[in-house]
């Protein structure tokens, strides 16, 4: 027994030391929205002054207090109208300009809120007559704070924990019915506060967290008002209620058990855990994108699903740890119980967990290619070990339904009066003797139960990571609808070293890709001597690869304009790592074949 204390110590330590780890190294999230476009466009140049500035994004967002500031060339803020949506546009912002801006360069910084509660920001210039020097940069009061993120990801994650060590324990008591319950009030009753307290803290961190300011202004009257007004607040608020509600029916549970039927305690109990579960899939990535009534429907059957399976398993832990006194049968039968309810929970996990990896991914290459394809990645090695762990315990779960049985057939019966029977010439064990020890007990399916815990603590922190990073999905949305960077696009310059093998058959070849972008770019190539001055050569091929998506090779098809090699229109279809291969001919039988990687985006 001292052992199995030690486990759960063991394990405890282990959870909220990875827990802290994760916390304390985890980034901004990530949000939702892209930005699609914007007029003026970023970098442009515009002969009069505009009336109004307009971003459209991927989807619909929300606005803060100041969710767009326009800076002169000097730093100065200009006074601007009220931002908002464009009519009948709930993915368009604009802000009215003044009548009339002076010449120069102007920035422009954006913070909104997409849809799926993130918030995200940036910033795009445009020039009035001419491109001047602008002494503004990165804007500090545009930025994460970082005690106010760190702050609301650990309330965001002892949420998830909470949710799941509240709605696993009651499914375990209701359906699998263990003997001796009433030690799993006290867990319970903490994981309630948990969520009651968390639940709490992101609703007066949620205006600094949008608006990327102090947790100090989370109690201003004026953040609780508008957090109130906006569908996370709402949700939140929502969560509140369900909590104080489910608490109150608790309470009547516990007082008036007899008069209660038991399937209306069961029907308010399932009731209750779907809305509960709907807060959290209707304010995360779900409620956009997508199929949003299927998504959030598979959202909170998942949740619903993780809270049954881990939270049962820490009900499973408690009873095993200190089985009621008694038969051991009813025990048996909860374990066999929880063993259904965690397989069929595993099914509905990997079905949901199917599609919403399909509605976040998008493609195989962003399994790989995007940090959310490779959380998904890790997440589902860790449910892998899972699998096996649950398996083992499954296994010893038959095992220990087997032994009530086996002890049934050999008991012997006892008279109840009477004289004693006569001696049996070949007697047999009687339920009274003392067992042999047996090789499957309790503590060793305990053992792979903690196990189980140990890898389905790791499952819930990668799931709570991936709803706050960016699907896979909406990266390659973002990177299709970003806008071209401030001023005028650097062309791609790749200089490679040739070397021929003969006597003053070595120089460089310096290649000229403009501007370096998917679509039509020209290509220019000078080829330098062994001296660094520039060299004829009677032969120039250029061409590149995609080795990925096995493209190519696609000849530039480069000629001699006099002192270098060019080709006015040469199309790059795709994004990625190209192989840039040029062959080099420095006379009738000597020449070279050079490549260089080469990255091209969109």
């Amino acid at each position: 027994m001292r052992d199995e204390h030690r486990w759960l110590r063991r394990l405890t330590v282990l959870g909220a030391g990875l827990l802290l780890l994760l916390l304390g190294a985890t980034a901004p999230a990530s949000a939702h929205a892209a930005l699609r476009g914007t007029d003026p466009a970023d970098g442009t140049v515009l002969k009069s002054a505009p009336r109004e500035v307009t971003l459209t994004f991927t989807e619909s967002v929300g606005l803060l207090t100041d969710s767009l500031r326009v800076y002169d060339p000097e730093n100065q803020r200009v006074r601007t109208g009220e931002a908002d949506h464009a009519a009948g546009r709930s993915d368009t912002v604009r802000v009215s300009l003044p009548a009339e801006l002076g010449p120069g360069t102007y920035t422009v910084a954006w913070r909104v809120v997409s849809a799926d509660s993130h918030p995200v920001s940036g910033a795009l210039t445009f020039s009035v007559g001419k491109r001047t020097a602008t002494a503004t940069s990165v804007l500090p009061d545009r930025a994460e704070n970082p005690a106010t993120t760190s702050l609301y990801n650990i309330a965001r994650y002892l949420a998830y924990l909470a949710v799941a060590l509240l709605l696993g324990p009651a499914a375990f008591v209701a359906y699998c019915r263990p003997p001796g319950p009433a030690h799993l009030r006290t867990p319970v009753a903490a994981a309630w506060g948990t969520l009651f307290a968390s639940t709490i803290a992101l609703f007066l961190l949620r205006a600094p967290y949008e608006e990327g300011t102090a947790p100090t202004t989370a109690f201003a009257l004026s953040s609780l008002t508008r957090t109130a007004s906006t569908r996370p607040g709402e949700l939140l608020l929502t969560r509140l209620a369900l909590l104080l509600l489910a608490g109150a029916c608790a309470l009547a549970l516990r007082r008036w058990r007899r008069r209660i039927p038991r399937r209306a305690a069961l029907a308010t109990a399932a009731t209750l855990s779907v809305a509960l579960a709907l807060t959290w899939a209707a304010s995360e990535h779900a409620s956009a994108g997508l199929q949003v009534p299927l998504a959030i429907t598979s959202a909170t059957l998942h949740l619903l699903a993780m809270a049954a399976w881990l939270g049962g398993l820490t009900a499973l832990v408690l009873t095993l740890r200190r089985p009621a006194p008694g038969p051991a049968a009813p025990l048996v039968q909860a374990v066999t119980r929880f063993s259904r309810l965690a397989f069929a929970s595993v099914t509905v996990l990997v079905a949901t967990g199917v599609y919403q990896s399909w509605r976040g991914l998008g493609s195989w290459q962003a399994l790989t290619d995007t940090t959310y394809g490779r959380l998904l990645l890790a997440k589902l090695a860790a449910v892998t070990l899972l699998l096996a762990a649950a398996s083992r315990s499954r296994r010893w779960t038959t095992r220990l339904a087997t032994r009530p049985a086996a002890r049934e057939r050999t008991r012997v019966p006892q008279p109840a009066g009477g004289p004693p029977l006569p001696p049996d010439p070949n007697p047999t064990p009687t339920a009274t003797a003392t067992p042999a020890p047996s090789p499957h007990h309790p503590h060793d399916l305990r053992r792979w139960v903690l196990t189980e815990m140990a890898v389905g603590t790791l499952v819930l922190v990668l799931t709570t990571l991936l709803t706050s990073t960016l699907p896979g999905r909406a990266a390659a949305e973002a990177a299709q609808a970003a806008p071209a960077p401030a001023g005028i696009r650097a062309a791609s310059v790749t200089t490679i070293p040739f070397d021929v093998g003969t006597p003053g058959g070595h120089g460089r070849v310096q290649i000229t890709l403009d501007p370096g972008r998917v679509g039509t770019n020209s290509v220019q190539a000078v080829v330098y001597g062994p001296d660094g001055g520039l060299s004829a050569v009677p032969e120039l091929r250029v061409t590149f690869t995609l080795p990925a998506q096995r493209i190519g090779p696609l000849d530039t098809k480069v000629t001699d304009r006099g002192g270098y090699w060019a080709a006015d229109a040469f199309n790059l279809p795709i994004p990625g790592t190209w192989t840039m291969k040029v062959t080099v001919r420095v006379s009738e039988v000597d020449q070279v074949t050079v490549s260089k990687t080469v990255r091209v985006v969109r």
